[in-house]
């Protein structure tokens, strides 16, 4: 909704923090309530959210094989790559691939999806913390408490304790389960789906695409603008204001540069994702430098653009505030946010494939186009690329 952001499943944002059950010591919305309200359209008594948590609790066990291999990837290697490692690693286990092998009548794939979505969905807390211990910690992994909620205990296990830090989890895995079917994750999960690859490797495909720039690192993007901007203003001997900070983003705007974390494709106002966190950090860490500079930012900027008049959309999105959050609250490596956005879009996506095999969807099967065509729909491709095409084509349907 270009007005209100986006819905699941009818409700919007500030609806669903509303209506979703809490933990008992808790504030913000169960993520085990969005993943109820995404599988059936429902809003869950807190007694339903309650024995789902149970539920994942008792699927969560990962095997001892299993984790071996994860905890002998590098330590070099990107999160990312761990995560979809892992998740690729526990696709033996899939329950979907075993009855379809056995013949299952299709009528019953979606059962098979639905009992590999809630194993899957109970384990990525489990594999996602032990990478962030294993890379980041030197291997010293932390217990699991299945008395706390799935989001509270990812907390736990990475290594963040209390009743604050186990909020801004609910609400960070909330509020980024899912951003309608078209973005890369959401519709990779659906399109390796509709070839009847069961939801592990589904959704390992999903992360791949979650992991390029232009999708899941958007946050950290912001992250890193903000640090170096707070830089460059005491280097200059700037302090955080209206003033100084106005020059500061003009200053970027003429280089030819974005500010970080503004506009979106569809809304044309602040996105709910973002005030709702905005809302955390005025309650929690309203004296956090970097929030500070945050808040200043999301004062000014709006009305720059504005003038500037090169966006229809001049509002901050969801990914120009999670980074500070994180910063707040000690998730300072940066490199591993994408794995926590990842542990959470899962939820959408994966409650997606169970309706797609529940609806029968078919395959997927994007439209061809002849070089030719492309040609015409890109006119002002690069020297470069008109170069190698001119050089290696073979024929009209094959260019490069």
């Amino acid at each position: 909704d270009a007005e209100e952001g986006i819905r699941f499943r009818g409700y919007s944002i500030p609806e669903c923090q509303e209506k979703l059950p809490r933990a008992p010591n808790g504030e913000e919305p169960l993520p085990e309530g969005m993943l109820y309200l995404l599988l059936t359209g429902e809003i869950p008594t807190n007694e339903q959210v309650k024995e789902l948590t149970e539920e994942l609790h008792k699927r969560s066990k990962v095997n001892e094989e299993t984790l071996k291999i994860i905890d002998s990837l590098p330590k070099t290697l990107h999160p990312m790559s761990q995560f979809v490692t892992a998740i690729t690693l526990l696709q033996e286990e899939s329950k979907f691939a075993k009855a379809y092998r056995d013949g299952c009548h299709k009528s019953e794939y979606w059962e098979h999806t639905y009992e590999d979505v809630l194993d899957l969905i109970a384990k990525l807390p489990y594999i996602a913390a032990r990478i962030y211990r294993n890379v980041f910690h030197n291997g010293e992994h932390l217990e699991d408490d299945k008395e706390l909620d799935w989001g509270a205990n990812y907390a736990k296990m990475m290594g963040f304790k209390g009743d604050t830090v186990y909020d801004l989890f609910r609400l960070y895995l909330t509020i980024h389960t899912d951003h309608e079917g078209g973005n890369v994750s959401a519709h990779t999960t659906h399109l390796v789906g509709s070839a009847l690859s069961d939801p592990y490797l589904s959704l390992a495909a999903g992360m791949a695409g979650l992991a390029g720039p232009l999708h899941g690192l958007a946050n950290q993007e912001v992250l890193r603008w903000l640090k170096e901007l707070k830089s460059d203003l005491y280097a200059k001997g700037r302090s955080i204001n209206k003033e100084h900070l106005t020059e500061q983003i003009w200053e970027t705007l003429n280089e030819g540069r974005v500010v970080p974390g503004f506009g979106h494709a569809v809304l044309r106002k602040t996105d709910p994702r973002y005030t709702c966190q905005r809302e955390f950090a005025l309650k929690h860490m309203k004296d956090d430098e970097l929030f500070r500079l945050v808040d200043v930012i999301y004062q000014i900027t709006p009305g720059i653009l504005t003038e500037q008049g090169k966006t229809k959309n001049p509002y901050p999105n969801v990914d120009a505030h999670s980074g500070c959050l994180l910063q707040h609250y000690g998730i300072v490596e940066e490199d591993y946010y994408t794995v926590m956005f990842g542990v959470s879009r899962a939820i959408g996506v994966l409650a997606s494939l169970v309706w797609d095999r529940g609806m029968g969807m078919p395959i997927e099967r994007p439209k061809s186009f002849t070089s030719e065509a492309l040609m015409k729909l890109a006119p002002t491709l690069p020297t470069k690329i008109i170069h190698i095409r001119s050089t290696y084509e073979i024929g009209s349907n094959f260019t490069y």
